[in-house]
């Protein structure tokens, strides 16, 4: 639900009640009885009007509803027993039966004034806009200067996105009344919706200047600031608001979140450690001042705010993650990894942790730990598939394919259609030389996602490559193609494709637009030189040979063809 339809919502609730209290009854708040409401009340319809009241008092509703019909029963002609009995539906929840109750009455009465705006309120209640539009409509019709129709309607427009209409009545409204708070907030709202942001501030500002104290007004304009990058404006409206009421601590909160922001680092810190004055358990808090220390490179002070969270809760997950990664960004990997390893099973980031912990590991060329330490969570959790490609990854960087394979192969028994482990294992298989193996496991992909983009490329471009099925990898490419039109690999594949077909325009148009995209992938420059040689323009074939080689100078086939080339040119 957005901000505009939960205030929306607060609203009508509230105004609904106070229509009800209006009407002349007690309202739901208030089950006092005084004499000039008795008199609203036939005498054969008083014991019965009496008793509803008390049960009413003892939030006995259904009950309450039962002896005040009998009361209208004997007075139906009382506006008076029929708002009651309408506001006795509505605070039971059982709208349908106050609306039916409300149109019965109007019927006989089409002209009362208050019926048609607890209507109309109703309607709004269950989003029926249309019938709550007719409503406040017919007020406004009867009671020209009815604000609280006035700000309805402005809502339900507003709601509609029927900007300029709710513009309209609420500019109708402030004529009637130019320091309506509500009417004024509302309208700053139309405008800001309506983009129009400076005379949005205006409204905003009006009514805090009618109630410092207005938080909807308050929030909005700060709101508005951070929409428009103002963060200097919008620190200056909470703090504002701090002046008059230092206590609100989430104002201060958000204070210090804008303040890191602008990166003035100390003066965020300031503001939670005010927060901690006042809150000094408060875990959040805490949590905000050990991020600001992160993001300030105060790693130590990092740590102690975390492991003093830890200490009053050593089953606080989160916070153990947070120092795990301040370890990590301190180069204390051991600890990383103790921290890490000690999330449990049941957390949210038991895989994140575990995979962050094997990835430490990794990086410090204990390849066979990482996998221990993987293959260890997998027996504790294994319905995760990025354990199975992350092991499958490691097996592979250590030289062992076929446990590499063996480990893709079990995750495929857990997760027999997952197109992640499809694609890795039909990977595997075209590295080591499995052309019919790697081609029959990703057209298993296709057969349960047929349009999986990466897929039809990788199956397209493999079928360029040997030359093979060129019609096909046409098709297949351009499907994918038209899944991702920007892909600049896809560009390349099907650049690719027309180069094996001898279409050089073609290849010519799809490799320069994947080479525009991408201009320093090294297979899409080197295909961009190999046309230029198929097409003779050697010079041009050289300079980007020489471009692919300095960013990967270590690329033996580039540098042969780069010296094939230099011999051409003798």
């Amino acid at each position: 639900m957005t901000a505009m339809k939960k205030s929306i919502t607060c609203l009508i609730v509230i105004m609904t009640l106070m229509l009800v209290n209006l009407s002349g009854c007690g309202g739901l708040h208030n089950h006092q009885v005084s004499a000039g409401q008795v008199d609203h009340v036939q005498t054969q319809g008083t014991y019965h009007y009496f008793l509803s009241v008390l049960l009413r008092h003892e939030g006995k509703l259904e009950q309450a509803i039962e002896e005040l019909t009998k009361a209208y029963e004997a007075d139906p002609q009382s506006s008076y027993l029929a708002t009651e009995l309408i506001s006795l539906y509505a605070q039971k929840g059982d709208f349908n039966n106050a609306i039916v109750q409300g149109e019965e009455f109007l019927s006989k009465h089409a002209d009362h004034v208050e019926l048609h705006l607890i209507m109309g309120g109703l309607y709004l209640n269950i989003r029926e806009y249309s019938k709550a539009i007719r409503e406040h409509k017919k007020v406004i019709e009867l009671d020209p200067k009815n604000l609280i129709a006035h700000l309805y309607l402005g809502i339900i427009y507003a709601e509609e996105k029927r900007f300029d209409k709710a513009e309209d009545i609420l500019k109708k409204m402030l004529t009637i009344d130019s320091e309506n708070i509500m009417g004024i907030y509302y309208y700053g709202k139309v405008l800001e919706k309506m983009k129009r942001f400076d005379e949005a501030e205006k409204m905003f500002k009006k009514a805090m200047s009618l109630n410092p104290y207005f938080e909807m007004a308050l929030f909005n304009l700060a709101a508005l600031y951070e929409k428009q990058e103002k963060l200097d404006k919008a620190i200056e409206v909470y703090r504002s608001y701090l002046a008059i009421d230092p206590t609100r601590l989430n104002l201060r909160v958000r204070t210090g979140e804008l303040l890191i922001k602008k990166k003035k680092y100390e003066e965020a810190e300031q503001e939670f450690r005010e927060v901690l004055k006042i809150d000094p358990d408060n875990r959040d808090i805490k949590v905000a001042l050990g991020l600001l220390y992160l993001d300030m490179k105060k790693f130590d002070l990092a740590v102690a705010e975390f492991s003093a969270i830890l200490k009053q809760n050593v089953l606080d997950d989160k916070v153990r993650y947070l120092l795990a990664s301040t370890y990590e960004q301190k180069k204390e990997h051991a600890l990383a990894i103790d921290e890490y390893s000690s999330i449990a099973v049941s957390s949210d980031l038991y895989v994140s942790a575990r995979i962050r912990a094997a990835m430490l590991l990794k990086n410090e060329g204990k390849i066979i730990p990482a996998i221990d330490l993987i293959r260890k969570a997998i027996k504790k959790k294994n319905d995760q598939i990025i354990f199975y490609l992350f092991v499958s990854t490691l097996y592979e960087e250590a030289g062992d394919n076929a446990a590499s394979e063996n480990m893709l192969k079990e995750g495929l028994k857990m997760a027999p259609k997952s197109t992640d482990l499809h694609y890795a294992l039909g990977v595997l298989y075209d590295k080591t030389n499995r052309f019919s193996e790697s081609i029959e496991t990703l057209q298993k992909i296709l057969e349960f996602d047929p349009d999986n983009a990466e897929t039809l490329n990788f199956i397209g471009y493999s079928y360029a490559v040997r030359g093979i099925h060129l019609d096909e990898a046409e098709k297949m490419i351009l499907r994918a193609l038209k899944i991702k039109p920007e892909n600049p690999y896809f560009l390349d594949s099907l650049g690719w494709v027309y180069f094996k077909k001898n279409q050089m325009d073609n290849a010519e148009k799809y490799l320069k637009e994947a080479l525009e995209l991408l201009p320093d992938e090294v297979e899409i420059i080197e295909h961009m030189g190999d046309l230029y040689v198929k097409q003779n323009k050697i010079k041009e074939a050289g300079d980007l040979y020489e471009k692919a080689l300095k960013i990967d100078p270590q690329n033996l086939p580039l540098q042969k063809k780069l010296e094939n080339l230099f011999k051409k040119k003798q």
